[in-house]
């Protein structure tokens, strides 16, 4: 468990980074939709999915930098 809060936690290993999270909980949701679309036999494009997600996260700390007059 310890090794997953590091992945998603700063460098003190206490506080969440917001982009770490989204970012795990896209990779996990592309994952679980993969799988989900395997099982059902529905076609799923994960290379799709992976690109809209990162263009929605990139996107996302674009707002937040200029929105923040930084």
């Amino acid at each position: 468990m310890h090794k997953w809060l590091e992945a998603v936690t700063g460098d003190d290993n206490q506080t969440l980074e917001p982009a770490y999270c989204w970012g795990a909980i896209f990779a996990l949701a592309g994952l679980g939709l993969q799988i989900y679309c395997s099982v059902a036999g529905k076609p799923f494009d994960l290379q799709g999915y992976g690109i809209g997600a990162g263009a929605l996260l990139t996107g996302l700390g674009l707002g937040k930098k200029l929105g923040s007059g930084q």
